[in-house]
């Protein structure tokens, strides 16, 4: 199965560089402002972000307008607590009629853009758009209904598995490849907000890959860029971060976005991570031909005359590295040489006497 980058390199025209495909996570840091959400859009592609990415519900579409009992966040730890569950999605929906011009400025300022859709209604509004991809929020990855509904468009599709155990996991890929999705990324997620690195555990992610045949990679939540650089070194095709411009204007995901400056930090040391891996190679590349000189060799220590015998004093394991190997250094301890030698000369199998036994 190709990557979400190689699949989209042939049908979005994006580059093709082995790295990981990054996202900006916009979720509701626009604030209710249009305005504030196409600057978003024009602040993730100048970080280099291979793709900015909204979330299209409503409020009613995600929950009831009830305040009693479950309805309402009463986790003390939560960054939303004391809030209804109906009056914060509310404050971080996307309005419908907003996408079109956050998609076309995506595409002026040439940054793929895409949703996750969390109703048959808002994959039905992303598909009059023409969106190249979709994503599945990890409190969804168990709503195969609305799975089948995204993979039946037979575009890339990305779930977060968050809380999902290998079952639901299993019973998402199923749906998706079932109902057509031939391009899925699993992404490994901590659903918490922020989440900590210690929380991470970011060796279950290959796992991901390795057990059902399909990309990987991983939702962040974590402040900071180590957790991705981590990934990226683990073989992570995607990596997405939530979006910001300014912590301190607040936003429903602000405690956890990265700002520009972060952002673009995280695009460089990815690609760093993406290079750093490689393939297996001993021996040292072509750079490091140079460095040979460096290492340690065998050179004539004294003067010597033809006959002298080879001691530790006169024979010195030193840099540069021009004379034989210091393995050979035993083997040639006690030998004569063959001919003057000048101090300084690199030791050399045709400077023994060759008629020594």
């Amino acid at each position: 199965m190709l990557t979400l980058r190689e699949e989209l390199s042939k049908t979005h025209g994006i580059a093709n560089d082995g790295t990981p495909f990054i996202i900006a996570e916009m979720s509701g840091n626009h604030n209710q402002s249009l305005d504030r959400a196409l600057a978003i859009v024009d602040a993730a592609a100048a970080t280099g972000a291979d793709a900015l990415k909204i979330q299209t519900f409503t409020a009613d579409s995600m929950t009831l307008d009830l305040s009693e009992g479950e309805f309402t966040i009463t986790d003390p730890k939560s960054l939303w607590v004391g809030r209804t569950l109906y009056s914060l999605y509310q404050e971080a929906k996307t309005p419908a009629e907003w996408h079109k011009p956050i998609f076309d400025r995506a595409k002026e300022k040439g940054i793929l853009a895409f949703s996750t859709p969390f109703s048959e209604d808002a994959v039905e509004l992303l598909e009059s758009l023409d969106v190249p991809a979709y994503k599945i929020a990890s409190f969804e990855a168990i709503d195969l209904p609305l799975v089948r509904c995204v993979a039946e468009t037979g575009k890339p599709m990305i779930i977060s598995t968050g809380m999902a155990t290998p079952v639901e996991i299993g019973e998402a890929v199923e749906t998706a490849l079932s109902a057509g999705c031939t391009n899925l990324t699993l992404l490994k997620c901590t659903s918490s907000y922020p989440a900590s690195p210690e929380n991470t555990n970011l060796v279950t992610m290959p796992l991901l890959g390795q057990t059902w045949g399909v990309n990987y990679g991983l939702s962040d939540h974590t402040m900071g860029t180590g957790v991705s650089v981590a990934a990226t070194a683990l073989g992570a095709s995607v990596i997405e971060k939530h979006f910001i411009i300014d912590r301190s204007e607040g936003g429903v995901d602000s405690a956890f976005s990265l700002e520009p400056d972060e952002f673009t930090a995280l695009m460089v040391e990815t690609e760093r991570a993406a290079q750093a891996m490689g393939k297996v190679w001993w021996g040292g590349t072509a750079s490091e031909q140079a460095g040979r000189k460096k290492r340690r060799s065998l050179y004539i220590a004294h003067d010597l005359k033809a006959g002298d015998v080879l001691t530790p004093d006169n024979l010195r394991r030193i840099r540069p590295g021009l004379g034989l190997a210091p393995r050979h250094y035993d083997v040639l301890i006690g030998r004569q040489v063959g001919r003057d030698v000048a101090r300084g000369t690199p030791m050399s199998w045709d400077l023994l006497d060759q008629e020594q036994n």
